[in-house]
């Protein structure tokens, strides 16, 4: 049984907690959250703010915390030998984060596989396999519509912000415009919040129209999607095209993909991993000879 404890108990924390007790190979060690925190989940789990005070050493860490804070926390995991899989997804950052924990899981004899979930993570390993069904051309990743956990999170962070909520609507070959709902603190002006906002790295590139509403919670709905497709060139054949196409509840997917990934990483010698570097078949449970005869 890989023994894993959960860092964070967020939306994703949550869906984690139902995909590992759902794993017949996994067990849950405990949950690790901040000392500050003022909602102490009601789990049959042990609840700590350091991993030390677990009487199990677990032998994964599932990152449940916003981006921002997984390089640091992610270090710390790894240099006590203790694998981290992430689901980092600042897009244009993922190179760093995976040069920067390498040093830490080679130090630590262990293992990160970095920005895990369903994008980046699975829709990483499809756009692969495209770009290798055709090597020449172009793909096309168009999100939505749906909320994005990750801009929501950046959202909440600023200061000021009460509740937040952001939607991304796909506007077609990989542009997007992006519907983001706020509830202020007092004393704070819509108008200066808005320009925190739209300078953020997760909205600058993109179009983006923020409103003031202070009933969130009736605007939320976790589902999401996305439409990849790939136009190309395989050999010399032109017009060969692609797409990929999937509905989903956004936390559930998330959580099931770096579960997976938990599964793989103690199956990789010591060091820093994107999903597109992991065999698929290590993240499948189950007989490795069973597996190729049932799925090829």
């Amino acid at each position: 049984m890989i023994k894993i404890v959960i860092v964070g108990f967020g939306n994703i924390g949550k869906a984690v907690m139902e995909a590992v007790e759902a794993a017949k190979d996994m067990e849950l060690c405990g949950i690790v959250m901040r000392a500050q925190s003022l909602n102490k989940p009601q789990v049959a789990l042990p609840v700590v703010d350091d991993v030390q005070r677990l009487e199990v050493k677990p032998e994964v860490a599932i990152l449940c915390t916003p981006s921002r804070t997984i390089p640091e926390v992610a270090e710390g995991f790894l240099t006590q030998g203790i694998n981290t899989i992430d689901s980092y997804d600042i897009h244009n950052n993922i190179w760093e984060l995976r040069q920067r924990l390498n040093p830490a899981a080679q130090k630590g004899g262990s293992v990160a596989i970095v920005s895990t979930g369903f994008d980046p993570g699975g829709d990483s390993v499809i756009r692969a396999l495209f770009e290798a069904f055709a090597p020449q051309g172009q793909t096309f990743t168009n999100f939505g519509p749906g909320m994005s956990l990750g801009h929501t999170v950046a959202i909440k962070a600023v200061e000021g912000v009460k509740d937040a909520l952001s939607i991304t609507i796909p506007l077609g070959t990989g542009v997007h415009r992006r519907l983001v709902y706020v509830d202020l603190l007092d004393g704070y002006k819509f108008e200066d919040i808005a320009a925190k906002i739209k300078d953020d790295s997760y909205f600058r590139n993109d179009e983006t129209h923020i409103y003031f509403e202070k009933n969130i919670n009736s605007l939320i709905d976790v589902g999401h999607g996305v439409n990849l497709v790939r136009k190309g060139v395989s050999g010399k054949a032109h017009n060969q095209q692609f797409v990929f196409d999937m509905r989903i509840n956004n936390p559930a997917l998330t959580s099931q993909v770096m579960v997976a990934c938990a599964r793989a990483s103690v199956k990789q010698n010591p060091g820093a991993y994107t999903m597109i570097e992991i065999p698929v078949i290590d993240m499948l449970d189950g007989n490795r000879e069973e597996l190729v005869r049932r799925l090829v």
